[in-house]
């Protein structure tokens, strides 16, 4: 087979798993929005190249863990029941690790963007 058509095949792939979990993991479209958000500023203030390539990073981190967290529900859910306590003890060690990536996120992003939001601030009292 054409290695072009099998390249596109995989991208379809993967493209259809990304509509997937959008579509069915509400925090995956609000960290999307977000992500949207938090990307546009960067490229709207006036960041350092490494603060923009920080937060691209960052958004691309908690989006992937995420994904990752739904692939572990949706595999414990399918070898065990959900009231297993294996079950929800993957499921809330995934749910906590997004957390810690999200806090984390959110506070350098903060650090970054503080100052910028601040001179803007300052600057329409």
């Amino acid at each position: 087979m054409n290695p072009f058509r099998l390249f596109f095949r995989s991208v379809s792939h993967a493209l259809q798993g990304l509509l997937s979990v959008f579509r069915s993991e509400r925090n995956f479209q609000l960290q999307i929005i977000a992500a949207i958000i938090v990307i546009t500023l960067a490229f709207f203030f006036n960041l350092e190249h490494w603060e923009r390539i920080l937060v691209i990073l960052l958004s691309g981190a908690v989006l992937v863990l995420e994904i990752v967290n739904t692939i572990f529900e949706r595999i414990s859910d399918a070898l065990k029941p959900r009231l297993h306590p294996l079950v929800k003890d993957v499921k809330d060690m995934m749910a906590g690790a997004s957390l810690l990536v999200a806090i984390m996120a959110a506070t350098i992003g903060i650090l970054i963007f503080y100052p910028h939001i601040f001179v803007l601030l300052t600057l329409q009292a």
